[in-house]
């Protein structure tokens, strides 16, 4: 959510912070702004609503001298998405850029209301620079007055300062939110994320939680959240691994979607060895009594499908959580028992405030993310790399197969350890994934069958998804992903459940997607699919040759899935998935890789 970017360089800046804004597109946005300080210290600002090329045609009639700026791309949470609650938010000789939610602003803005000091702005935001403000009226210099300020303030945020006749300061602070430093040559930047400081430096240091940290061109002072000075390790980052481009591709959903068979190769060559299973020290599953698998949308339906893994594979139960709801629900953990954090970005707030509750409660804490630097990552006992690689489009797709590859090598170490599968028994299952990448392609050259039926499932108001086991959580990704790209409404629902209330949506308008591949499931599903059909409900089947030729009788539409094991047809079944929804955006004119009112990175509540 929400990107923020700050530069002390050598050059004009405002083109530097556009162009550094695009690269955070991908986190999601309603409205941008910049601000700089010219050579006579003038602070001003620019700010537009929508997308950032309305603020690039506001700069060129409007333009902003100076070399130092910061920028930002809203997310809107406190107030809609119109100019006056875009940042930056400034007061008098202060402007401000923030990610994240001031939970106390109410009462800071009372405050300031009885000193007489009026917001312009909906926003929480607003009030950091009002409060910053107040306290530079009273005397304070900037870096006191930010300080004052910051010591006011409850919640989760990334916050950067910028100060009226100071060309070479910038004041950053982290709480939850993340934020990173770039270190330059008599140059310095300001991050929500390594992607966007990539095009100015390959040094970066990462804030901690309770950071604050003051800018100048000669470099940065960090202190912790005692007012300490510290310091934390910079890192070197491949500037390759962060390239934003889209390859040819005529979005970047449809670049991910394609190098899933690339990337989950990239896994298996990672984590198997010549037919073992390589992972960190400490992860020895026989002695754990259950795991927590916790994570928020798309990932959650990862821990749903590994569930069915773990419970059958490994006979280890297994719990899964939405983390926004088992944060505040204060489970009872058992001191044997392992959780495991799944996240895209591994700043996702709900999943690292769950993995805080839970460090202490359990044996062992660990994280699945694709952000090896991430907040998850660095809190969690063992943290474990999906290797993805950047996803752009807000709507997750090689993220979520990658996370699936990676939690069914657990289930399997998990099975060898606990006596559940033999020596034997692996290699044939890690053959299994050894299939995955040239499946996978075979799965991505239904991508044209999927547009065909894009057509029909445009005209649609709701569809339904089923599947049983396994493919269950799979049908509701494949809803999740109908609704988030071309927002239509979309459910999944368990095949068995049908009959216990879904069934009374069914009518011959409504288009029901069956996720059914030949197994011992195969049967009860066609059946549910036959109920369907009884009251004029139009199907489309997914399954392998053998299904489709057993049960393709009065359907709307097939399409023909590769045959593989039980273990991977989630990770198959995902792809068309993936493609029905995004051919049926495409269809309806959506804006695929940032749908309306969503964000890449959720680090807010």
């Amino acid at each position: 959510m929400c990107g923020i970017i700050g530069i002390l360089g050598r050059h004009e800046v405002s083109p530097q912070l556009v162009d550094a804004l695009k690269r955070l597109e991908y986190r999601g946005y309603d409205s941008a702004g910049v601000a700089t300080i010219d050579e006579a210290g003038k602070l001003d600002r620019r700010r537009a609503v929508g997308k950032l090329v309305n603020l690039s045609d506001r700069l060129v009639h409007e333009p902003l001298r100076g070399h130092t700026g910061i920028g930002h791309t809203r997310w809107a949470t406190h107030g809609a998405a119109t100019e006056e609650n875009a940042h930056p938010h400034r007061s008098g000789p202060v402007a401000v850029v923030h990610n994240g939610i001031v939970e106390n602003y109410r009462e800071l803005r009372d405050e300031l209301v009885s000193a007489g000091i009026q917001p312009e702005s909906q926003t929480d935001t607003e009030t950091v620079a009002l409060m910053t403000g107040k306290f530079m009226a009273e005397g304070m210099p900037p870096r006191e007055a930010a300080r004052a300020t910051l010591a006011r303030l409850k919640g989760a945020f990334a916050l950067a300062f910028l100060f009226e006749g100071e060309d070479d300061l910038i004041i950053a602070a982290r709480k939850g939110s993340p934020l990173a430093i770039g270190h330059g040559k008599g140059e310095m930047f300001l991050g929500s994320d390594a992607v966007a400081l990539s095009p100015f430096t390959d040094r970066i240091t990462y804030l901690e939680d309770g950071d604050h940290a003051v800018l100048t061109r000669e470099g940065v002072q960090i202190y912790n959240a005692e007012c300490e000075q510290v310091s934390h390790p910079e890192h070197r980052i491949d500037v390759g691994t962060t390239a934003i481009d889209k390859g040819g591709y005529r979005h970047f959903m449809a670049k991910e979607i394609a190098q899933q068979p690339s990337v989950i190769a990239d896994v298996l060559n990672h984590y198997i060895k010549d037919n073992r299973i390589v992972l960190p020290e400490g992860l020895d599953f026989s002695k754990v009594d259950r795991l927590s698998l916790v994570a928020c949308g798309t990932a959650h339906y990862a821990g749903h499908v590994a569930k069915y893994w773990f419970e059958s594979l490994a006979g280890l139960p297994c719990d899964t959580d939405v983390a926004s709801e088992f944060r505040y629900r204060e489970p009872p953990l058992s001191p044997k028992s392992w959780f495991v954090a799944v996240s895209q970005s591994g700043e996702t707030a709900d999943t690292l405030a769950a993995l805080h509750y839970a460090r202490g409660r359990v044996d062992r804490t660990i994280g699945l993310v694709n952000v090896g630097t991430s907040a998850i990552a660095r809190d969690a006992d063992i943290a474990l790399p999906t290797l993805a690689g950047i996803e752009v489009s807000v709507a997750s797709s090689k993220a979520f197969t990658c996370q699936l590859t990676v939690l069914a090598i657990l289930a399997l170490k998990a099975a060898h350890d606990r006596g559940r599968i033999d020596d034997d028994g692996l290699v044939r299952y890690l053959d299994e994934l050894r299939a995955l990448p040239g499946l996978l392609q075979q799965s991505l050259d239904l991508s044209g069958d999927c547009q065909a039926l894009s057509e029909w499932l445009s005209q649609a108001r709701d569809v339904l998804y089923l599947g049983r086991g396994a493919l269950f959580p799979v049908a509701l990704e494949g809803a999740l992903k109908l609704k988030e790209l071309s927002y239509i409404h979309a459910e999944g629902y368990a095949s068995g459940e049908l009959k216990h209330g879904p069934i009374a949506l069914i009518d011959r308008d409504v288009p029901v997607i069956v996720l059914a591949p030949f197994d011992h499931l195969f049967d009860k599903t066609i059946s549910n699919m036959q109920e369907v059909m009884a009251r004029h409900g139009q199907i489309l089947l997914l399954s392998d040759r053998q299904g489709i030729e057993a049960a393709s009788e009065g359907v709307h539409a097939t399409l023909t899935m590769p045959a593989g094991g039980d273990l991977i047809q989630p990770i198959l079944y995902a792809i068309p998935m993936q493609y029905l929804a995004y051919h049926t955006a495409v269809a309806k004119g959506t804006d695929v890789d940032q749908p309306r009112n969503l964000a890449k990175s959720v680090t807010v509540e």
